[in-house]
């Protein structure tokens, strides 16, 4: 199977499904096998806070979806810069299995890949 590198760059709810979209592939990709890794930078940041909730209306907790892939074994890193610099929720900690990691660890990811998206 393949290592695929899935990097998130936008706001968890930007009032499109990019987001909902791309952990859903997640999910799938992880369950067809292939190794998934994940990582957050810029406004994705918030998706691993847990004050980051749906808007009204909107039925899909992207922060638990994100939650169940860590519980299924998929690594999540987030960029240390963007955890403090991106976000409206900037200084709201990060829930367990969000780790802080650096551009240098994306770097070793990126090469380390099979295939790389981004949503």
């Amino acid at each position: 199977m393949q290592k695929i590198l899935i990097i998130f760059n936008r706001e968890p709810y930007d009032n499109t499904d990019v987001t909902w979209n791309g952990l859903r592939l997640a999910g799938t990709l992880q369950k067809k096998g292939h190794e998934v890794r994940i990582f957050l930078m810029n406004d994705a940041v918030d998706m691993a806070r847990d004050v980051c909730k749906p808007p009204e209306g909107y039925d899909q907790d992207l922060s638990q979806m994100l939650k169940d892939l860590i519980k299924e074994g998929v690594p999540v890193e987030v960029c240390g810069t963007c955890m403090a610099r991106c976000g409206i929720f900037k200084n709201h900690p990060y829930f367990d299995g969000a780790n802080s990691s650096t551009m240098g660890f994306l770097a070793d990811w990126l090469a380390d890949s099979d295939k790389v998206l981004t949503f």
